[in-house]
This record gives C-alpha cells, sequence and structure tokens, in this order.
C-alpha cells in the first residue's frame, strides 16, 4: 500500500497549476499524468528556498541489493529506520495526487479521494542516489473508510497543512500520528 495513485491533470485545478509551475522548470522531461506507478518520475512538493515549490522525482528508494525500490515507509517506525530517518528529519515532501488505489480480494480496482475534493496530498520522504531524486510515500494504519480493503493507507496532508509538512519539523511528530481522514471511494 500505496502501490499506484493517480495524478490525471483534467480533474483537478490544483494539479493543473502544480504542472505548469513544474513544466516551466522542466525543459522537455515528461513527468507522468494519469495512473503513476513506481519508478515513474512524478511531480512532489518540496520546500525551495523557503517555498512550496513542484519539482520532478522518481516515485522509490533503490533496495540495497539493487532489485527493485521501495515504494513506501511506515510512519510509525520512519524515524527508526536507517533508510527513511535523515530523510524524515531533513527532507519531507508531498506527494499530490487525485486519488490513490487499492484492490480488494476480488481484484476489483477502487480509486479512494477525500470527499468535495479532486485533489489528495499525501506526505512523503524524498532523497538522493546518484544525483536523481528519489521519494517515497508514507503510510499508516487504515481508518474505517478504506479497512476492509487494505490495512495501510497514505498518510493524508490536509491543503492548508502542506507548508507545515514540508518546513516544520517541529510538527512532524504530531502529523505523522494523526488519524487520517476519512475517505470516499469509487470502483475504476
Amino acid at each position: 500500500m500505496c502501490g499506484r495513485y493517480n495524478f490525471t491533470v483534467e480533474q483537478s485545478e490544483e494539479v493543473i497549476e502544480i504542472l505548469e509551475k513544474l513544466n516551466a522548470k522542466l525543459h522537455g522531461k515528461e513527468v507522468r499524468t494519469g495512473e503513476v506507478f513506481p519508478t515513474n518520475l512524478a511531480p512532489i512538493l518540496i520546500d525551495e528556498h523557503r517555498e512550496v515549490e513542484p519539482v520532478a522525482s522518481i516515485w522509490g528508494f533503490p533496495k540495497f541489493d539493487q532489485k527493485g525500490v521501495i515504494i513506501n515507509a511506515r510512519a510509525e517506525t520512519a524515524f527508526e529506520k536507517k533508510t527513511f530517518r535523515d530523510s524524515l528529519v531533513n527532507r519531507r515532501c508531498i506527494i499530490p495526487s487525485t486519488g490513490f488505489y487499492e484492490w480488494d480480494k476480488e481484484k476489483k480496482k477502487y480509486l479512494f479521494n477525500l470527499e468535495g475534493t479532486n485533489t489528495l496530498y499525501m506526505a512523503g520522504l524524498y532523497a538522493f542516489y546518484k544525483d536523481e531524486m528519489r521519494y517515497v510515500i508514507l503510510t499508516t494504519e487504515a481508518n474505517e473508510s478504506i479497512k476492509d480493503i487494505h490495512t495501510r493507507m497514505p498518510l493524508v496532508i490536509p491543503k492548508n497543512e502542506i507548508s507545515t509538512w514540508i518546513m516544520d519539523q517541529s510538527a512532524t511528530n504530531d502529523l505523522l500520528k494523526r488519524v487520517p481522514p476519512q475517505l470516499i471511494r469509487q470502483v475504476v
């Protein structure tokens, strides 16, 4: 969990704005829109000169054996894990999306999102590996809105707390322990 998410421009004015800002910086590189898979280049929000700015990053920290990538970090244990500790202290990010996907036991695919908005912001961490910026999504125990499908869910950050998550280290512990908001789901 979370193994795929959606970043669809047509669904969200906020996503359009993020993509426009990012495209102005990229000069030719293409970030993934639509369904985002591990190892795709996708937008994340980071602290650039004390401003929240979009950048392009690759989803997944390389595994130590170089066979695959780590795409998620458990919010409850991230401080304890060498792979995530420094990023949690110094390089927190937000992964903007238009929802994330999960599958039930019958392989039915669901898109989860917040009610009343087409944009879902997920907490993440980033690091540099061989000069590539890479990110992982922080997950937490699933709440009632997803528990019957999966035991984990992304750590959702409200829009008004994006800069707090990214820039205010003193708020990190509280945000990591927060109960996630209830989500709505639709079969896709």
